[in-house]
């Protein structure tokens, strides 16, 4: 799979870089009505406050439109592209759907940006060959410039007040790989090890310290069953054994396992279900159970972070 390839696909993955209200509502209301014109499925996924404007915008012809608050259902962007984008857009197989997504807002954290300009990237791998148009809005005043850099990076196509380009800094592969970093180093963890028989211990190492930290008794459950699918991929794909750690950060309970295992497919825990001939359900699993997932994979082994909201 190349993250790069382009041309004759009829996949259409532009950026809108915008500054206001106004420049927003022209760069996507006309996309939306063209939409609805040409009778093809329509949605969007924004941040709650842009919901409200742009229902406000369409009118009566919202009533067409289905709307999520990319907020609360892209709040991990491992999630958005198998529980929002392909979630839409394979309920309408026969020809093309319009969607707006907006992954990047002012206020995602620091820890929260890498996966979402991976998330960006590997959206043109996911629609790859899909009749499908995915317009990103960004916001020139509110995001920082590395922020707009990327997104030049990841999306083919730019639109702004002076009229529609095509990126001369598209690559999204490079995105992707720049962004599978090692992860910091955390302070404070509880650490254990295990194997295929101690996963039963994994869990009520996960579940016991989850509600020591903080989480509720129903994101802790949650967080047991992530960290006992991660472990059960460490001890049949990752050499057997693995390391499982937890501790408190920022306002959330972190829970990373690793192992001498290498991912290689980049939509790993992406693809739906029935889509995932690859492996990477376990993954998909953990992506639709946590508020934000962090990897780095390579030659030296795996570490996924799973981060719960306390």
């Amino acid at each position: 799979m190349d993250p790069d390839a382009m041309p004759g696909d009829p996949f259409v993955h532009p950026a809108l870089f915008y500054r206001g209200d106004a420049e927003y509502l022209a760069g996507t209301v006309p996309f939306l009505r063209g939409g609805l014109d040409a009778g093809e499925p329509v949605a969007v996924a924004v941040p709650g406050p842009r919901l409200g404007m742009l229902r406000e915008a369409l009118g009566d012809a919202a009533a067409g439109v289905r709307w999520l608050d990319m907020a609360q259902a892209g709040r991990n962007p491992g999630r958005i592209i198998p529980g929002v984008l392909r979630e839409f857009a394979d309920r309408h197989p026969a020809g093309r759907v319009r969607i707006i997504g907006e992954p990047v807002w002012p206020g995602r954290t620091g820890t929260e940006y890498p996966a979402c300009a991976q998330h960006e990237a590997l959206i043109n791998l996911a629609f790859a060959g899909r009749e499908a148009s995915i317009l990103c809005p960004y916001d020139l005043a509110g995001l920082d410039p590395v922020a707009i850099s990327d997104a030049r990076a990841t999306h083919p196509v730019l639109i702004d007040r002076d009229g529609e380009r095509t990126s001369g800094d598209y690559a999204p592969g490079r995105v992707i790989s720049s962004y599978n970093r090692p992860l910091p180093e955390p302070s404070g963890a509880a650490r254990m090890t295990f194997g295929l028989d101690a996963l039963p211990r994994v869990r009520e190492f996960t579940c016991r310290w989850a509600l020591r930290l903080g989480l509720e008794p129903e994101p802790a459950g949650d967080l047991e069953v992530a960290v006992h699918e991660l472990a059960a991929n460490s001890c049949l794909h990752g050499g057997g054994t693995g390391t499982a750690r937890i501790w408190s950060e920022d306002g959330q309970v972190v829970c990373e396992v690793s192992d001498a295992g290498t991912i290689t497919d980049p939509l790993a825990g992406r693809r739906p279900a029935a889509m995932s001939p690859f492996g990477g359900r376990g993954i998909l699993l953990v992506n639709h159970l946590a508020d934000l997932v962090r990897m780095h994979t390579g030659p030296g082994g795996t570490a996924i972070r799973v981060y719960m909201r306390v």
